[in-house]
């Protein structure tokens, strides 16, 4: 048996890019102001963006607390950043395509799981998005677990749960970092650009 590993945002969503827009448009944020708050806010714990909220290392609040201040003192914006989940997911779509598909090849005896650096706080969110029981046989989460991608102990350990050797797990990531982690770890990797290019590449692998 193969296991198919899919990663969340950008993959299971539309991309991350266009969440960015519609979010600060919303919040009325420029991109880049919004961006460039987020690192330095990831700057104070190591560099990664979202190191701070995934990981966890600090709570949601205290990153929006943090965020606000910045906007404000860098770029002269004041921002309401409370219960920035319930923000960043509203009116958020899934990808019913690669749903379908997932779907589909689960249903079909593959194993299908989700492998995410996923907020804590986010989690209620993000379920309400999938049928979840329906679509994975197993979900590894950064924050659950204590790893998150690139790092080896969190392929590792999601191989494991799917009871099969690292070369026959695939990871499906729009990240090229997280699918180069993959890769290190002796999985194959599928960098997402669209679901129909994704197919494409998956099914000669599953059928080997």
């Amino acid at each position: 048996m193969r296991a198919v590993w899919t990663d969340f945002a950008g993959v299971l969503t539309p991309p991350v890019g266009e969440t960015v827009r519609s979010f600060c448009a919303a919040q009325g944020i420029e991109p880049d102001q919004y961006l460039g708050a987020m690192k330095v806010v990831g700057d104070r714990y190591g560099g990664d963006t979202m190191a701070p909220l995934d990981t966890p290392l600090i709570t949601q609040d205290e990153w929006a607390t943090q965020m606000e201040e910045v906007l404000a003192e860098r770029y002269g914006v004041s921002a309401d950043l409370s219960d920035f989940g319930a923000k960043w997911f509203a009116d958020r779509r899934s990808n019913t395509e690669w749903v379908d598909w997932l779907r589909t090849l689960r249903r079909q005896g593959t194993f299908v799981g989700l492998v995410s650096n996923m907020v804590p706080a986010w989690d209620v969110h993000w379920r309400a998005m999938l049928p979840v029981a329906e679509l994975f046989d197993d979900v590894v989460l950064s924050f659950e677990v204590g790893a998150r991608k690139p790092e080896p102990a969190i392929f590792a350990l999601a191989a494991t749960r799917a009871g099969v050797p690292p070369r026959d797990c695939v990871l499906v990531d729009d990240l090229a970092k997280n699918c180069a982690g993959a890769q290190a770890a002796g999985w194959h990797a599928v960098h997402f650009t669209s679901t129909g290019e994704a197919v494409a590449e998956l099914e000669p692998w599953i059928r080997r």
